[in-house]
């Protein structure tokens, strides 16, 4: 696959996962930061991922894209 194709799949359809920054939090429930997104491949052996943002610590949690998290 090429850049231009690879750049294509990206952009031209819906992402099905989200990718986020998840951090502890003493006393509380984690923080959970939106840092990126996710695409299938179409063989559905891997994903193609987008992140804006790449955490210093904390873990990357990829979550299904819904409409509740959109």
């Amino acid at each position: 696959m090429t850049d231009s194709n690879e750049t294509k799949t990206v952009t031209s359809r819906t992402p099905s996962h989200f990718a986020y920054n998840v951090r502890n939090r003493e006393g509380g429930d984690n923080y959970w930061i939106r840092i990126g997104s996710a695409w299938a491949h179409a063989d559905g052996n891997g994903f193609n991922i987008q992140l804006e943002t790449v955490p210093l610590d904390g873990r990357v949690a990829l979550r299904i894209a819904t409409e509740k998290n959109k």
